[in-house]
């Protein structure tokens, strides 16, 4: 990539709307557009206080191809701190894609994914955190993760990486001074003091890091499936947690052949429910398929919903799905309490926890909102609330902040077995390089080609 060149694309999703923007990012935007563009007043766009909007029309020699809205951000107070204009047109493929067209036959190339925020990145506006935020705020599914993602944009993770380095910078500093000038009379670091700033960068990086399995959900969702035998109440669960009748509810068994999919948003955690055929032995070939597929759902799942029918005693099939579903995050319902108890809690109870085990009524709609509660309390365990905005909701973070934690340990058992200043330096380099690789400051090109990748063009 030429940062020095002209880049344009359409900013909005393909298909007919009120309004399509194409973005053009460059030192020869204002340049381009003055060919193309007229203003009703008659006036320069420069004649207007930047961010003004400007009324005018868009012209290919003496054709009127549009009426527009102009915005024209001078750099280095743009989004991608250069030169930047936007217009807004009639939304629909033929406008935005004719002056498209346009504007790339004026020397201006069309632009890679993502390469307007690389740009950010590149120019020093934003760090690669904030840069990956973006994307995070632009596929949030809940509300949740879309002020965690917002708090990133705005810098709180970028914030918390540039005060952990700066600690790491601090101790290095002092290392360096006890390696180069040890003949000289100044003071050293002691061990007991690398021991003790050491063990509070630890747990400063130990609590990031363990707020990444809640990020991860946040973010890509929890993948939930709800499973059981026949007959328990597994679509009718679905239907009531949606809202809708999804699903078809029956009483003849093996209604539900094929797995049914929906996303919904509970307290502020997306859920990917997937609702399974009823798992159990059976001849027919269809039903077969579906109870295989139901198995397979089972050991892809972040979390499993038992559905167990509270007015009969557990089968066999029973205790086959609650042993598969052990090393599961795993809710226990105990499904038609409107009916008399059959079922031993005390044997569930050998397979989940007691507090994993809810009584419910599909029918009735009774007791969902303490499986809300339960789903809720496994995804925060209590201790993400009151720091929610930094919150790691990205696997290539999460990856960084483990090796740090990693080298933080090996940099302990250095101070601990008393090794020389150099070999400790080594350590504290590398959480110094890894810290970086979630800034931005110490990452490669090419990992930059990749990340930027996952963007659409427009952004």
């Amino acid at each position: 990539m030429f940062i020095d060149d002209t880049i344009a694309a359409i900013a909005t999703a393909p298909g007919e709307g009120g309004i399509g923007i194409i973005r053009i990012s460059g030192s020869k935007s204002l340049s381009v557009v003055k060919e193309i563009f007229k203003s009703v007043s008659g006036k320069e766009i420069t004649d207007y206080n930047t961010r003004t909007l400007i009324y005018g029309h868009i012209f290919d020699g003496d054709k009127k191809i549009d009426e527009v809205l102009l915005a024209f951000m001078k750099g280095p107070n743009s989004y991608t701190a250069e030169d930047v204009i936007e217009i807004n047109c009639h939304g629909g493929f033929i406008s935005v894609k004719k002056i498209l067209e346009l504007i790339l036959s004026k020397d201006v190339r069309l632009a890679e994914e993502g390469e307007f925020t690389k740009r950010a990145f590149l120019n020093g506006r934003i760090d690669l955190s904030q840069a990956e935020a973006v994307i995070d705020v632009i596929k949030a599914k809940t509300d949740k993760a879309q002020e965690v993602a917002q708090s990133h944009l705005s810098g709180s993770l970028a914030k918390k990486i540039k005060e952990l380095r700066f600690k790491v910078t601090e101790v290095l500093a002092h290392l360096e001074v006890s390696i180069d000038f040890a003949e000289e009379d100044v003071e050293e670091i002691t061990y007991a003091m690398l021991e003790d700033n050491a063990r509070l960068l630890r747990d400063e990086i130990k609590t990031l890091y363990d707020s990444a399995e809640c990020g991860k959900v946040l973010r890509d969702g929890l993948k939930t499936v709800i499973v059981g035998k026949p007959n328990v109440g597994k679509s009718s669960l679905l239907n009531y947690i949606l809202g809708e009748n999804r699903a078809i509810v029956t009483e003849i068994a093996g209604t539900t052949r094929d797995v049914i999919e929906e996303f919904v948003n509970i307290k502020g955690i997306p859920l990917k429910i997937v609702d399974t055929a009823g798992i159990r032995k059976t001849e027919d070939i269809v039903e077969k398929i579906g109870v295989e597929k139901s198995k397979e759902s089972l050991n892809s799942a972040d979390l499993v919903i038992i559905v167990l029918d509270s007015s009969k005693e557990l089968t066999d099939e029973d205790r086959e799905i609650l042993e598969q579903a052990v090393d599961k995050k795993t809710i226990v319902l105990l499904n038609k309490t409107d009916l008399p108890q059959a079922v031993s809690e005390e044997e569930i109870s050998k397979y989940v926890d007691k507090d994993s085990i809810i009584k419910i009524s599909a029918l009735k709609n009774e007791g969902i909102e303490k499986v809300h509660d339960k789903i809720e309390s496994m995804v925060f365990k209590g201790d993400i609330k009151s720091n929610s905005s930094v919150v790691v909701t990205n696997s290539r973070h999460k990856d960084a902040l483990l090796k740090a934690y990693n080298s933080i340990n090996d940099a302990i058992v250095g101070i601990d077995q008393r090794l020389p200043y150099d070999f400790i330096e080594v350590d504290f380099k590398n959480i110094w390089d890894y810290l970086g690789y979630i800034n931005g400051d110490t990452v490669q090109e090419d990992l930059l080609d990749t990340i930027f990748a996952n963007f659409c063009i427009g952004k």
